[in-house]
């Protein structure tokens, strides 16, 4: 079966699979805070030296991109700055004191929202609270999303100077209709100078989000955008479907389904980005994500060290993920937990010195057997059952192996060329909490 006629096929709402159980399907009514806090605890005193994964989320822009998915706060009052910070510290002390040491950090990644929100002086204020309960390993990555618009020399300087090689810029599409529908703004120049800075600061990887199925986004203007970030050659890139969620996201309303590229023309546009990126010297890593030979991201796919946590791809591979800040998820391994989705709820918690967590799930034998699985489709694009395949798993992947997008013995499963660009729809036949109550709504983005 040709290719656009498979991306067709498999267009399906599915999940992007940086957890199992994926958050719908969370057990949240027997979640509690102090089974979480146990279950952090233990994990942490299995795997101490290894490290810990630090996700901070800073929520604030100043404007709203509409084409956003992720949770923020609007807002041109920088006064929210400092309490929001001494929040955070509050919030890392909790964890430090259930740890009952200042544990070893491997991976420290700041998120939004626009981190750059912040001024750098008080990036410096946080990133150093979160430094003096803390040691790190030798391998430490930190890293930090941006707005190309709002980065400075400062914040780069500052943050670099606290051990961040890692920057990572939302560029979206360069093309001026697109950035009117999505109300985000910024130029090729603007990233250029950025990038340039960061380079000539030190910086070792930096990476470019891109967007495809855009409202008002055309080949010609994709053709352009991807042009103009090869010229740049960033470390990474990162090349994923616009996921419209409007009941989730209102700001999406700003425009309609008619401005939206569907169909054809949204696959048009997957398959052309790929070939362009392809043809520039990046590396197919994983979903979505693309890399060139000298990256440590492709190093970590071609030793098979890839990881995937809520942050998405990684080279770090720690057991214990902790996230601090609003609506942020920690992973224990054997449990999940989110903090409260508003400034407010979160704030209020800090205040009454409340572990900020709001609902969660704690792993069964069976959800980490599948997990394993989906997490080595994901990361490593084959997965083996000792046992055998069970007879479920198997029927339902027999739709893909026709296709010719998996490989399947009596015991594995290993992803084809041509299926690399399904891993999600391969995912899904083992998710059993999916196949057990199938949602009655649309819970996920398209797969393409």
């Amino acid at each position: 079966m040709e290719t656009a006629a498979l991306l067709k096929k498999y267009n399906v709402a599915a999940p992007r699979y940086t957890s199992y159980p994926t958050v719908p399907y969370w057990d949240n009514e027997n979640f509690n805070a102090n089974g979480w806090l146990a279950n952090v605890a233990i994990t942490y005193e299995s795997h101490k030296d290894e490290g810990i994964s630090l996700y901070i989320h800073l929520p604030f822009c100043e404007s709203l991109c509409t084409y956003c998915g992720c949770n923020t706060r609007i807002t041109k009052n920088h006064s929210i700055e400092v309490p929001y910070i001494n929040a955070l510290l509050t919030e890392w002390r909790m964890y430090v004191d259930v740890l009952r040491e200042k544990p070893k950090l491997k991976e420290l990644h700041l998120g939004g929202g626009t981190p750059t929100f912040f001024s750098a002086e008080n990036l410096g204020l946080l990133v150093n609270g979160i430094l003096q309960n803390s040691t790190l390993v030798p391998d430490a990555e930190f890293s930090f999303e941006a707005h190309p618009a709002n980065t400075t020399s400062e914040h780069l300087t500052m943050l670099y100077s606290l051990g961040f090689k890692r920057l990572s810029l939302g560029i979206q599409d360069f093309d001026p209709k697109v950035q009117f529908l999505i109300n985000r703004f910024q130029t090729s120049q603007q990233v250029a100078v950025v990038t340039a800075k960061a380079r000539e600061i030190g910086y070792t990887s930096v990476n470019f989000d891109l967007i495809y199925g855009l409202p008002g986004q055309t080949i010609q203007g994709l053709a352009d955008t991807i042009g103009a970030v090869i010229d740049m050659q960033p470390d990474r890139i990162a090349f994923y479907s616009y996921a419209h969620v409007p009941w989730l996201k209102p700001g999406q309303r700003h425009y309609t389904e008619k401005d939206l590229p569907t169909g054809d023309e949204k696959f048009t546009l997957y398959q052309f980005g790929r070939q362009l990126l392809d043809g520039a010297g990046y590396k197919d890593v994983g979903m979505d994500h693309f890399a060139l030979n000298s990256d440590s991201l492709f190093q970590a796919m071609t030793e098979q060290k890839l990881h995937r946590n809520f942050m998405g791809y990684t080279n770090q591979h720690t057991h214990l993920l902790i996230g601090l800040g609003v609506s942020s998820i920690s992973d224990s391994w054997t449990a999940f937990a989110q903090n409260p989705k508003t400034v407010e709820d979160y704030l209020n918690k800090i205040e009454q010195s409340i572990l900020p967590v709001e609902k969660g799930h704690f792993l069964t034998g069976e959800d980490l057997e599948v997990r394993k699985h989906i997490l080595n489709l994901m990361c490593k694009e084959n997965t083996v059952y000792n046992e055998g395949i069970p007879e479920q798993v198997y029927g339902r992947l027999l739709p893909l192996l026709r296709d010719k997008l998996i490989w399947v013995t009596e015991k594995e499963i290993r992803i084809t060329t041509k299926g690399r660009s399904f891993l999600r729809n391969v995912c899904m036949a083992f998710d059993e909490k999916l196949w057990l109550k199938q949602p009655k709504t649309q819970l996920f983005s398209s797969s393409i």
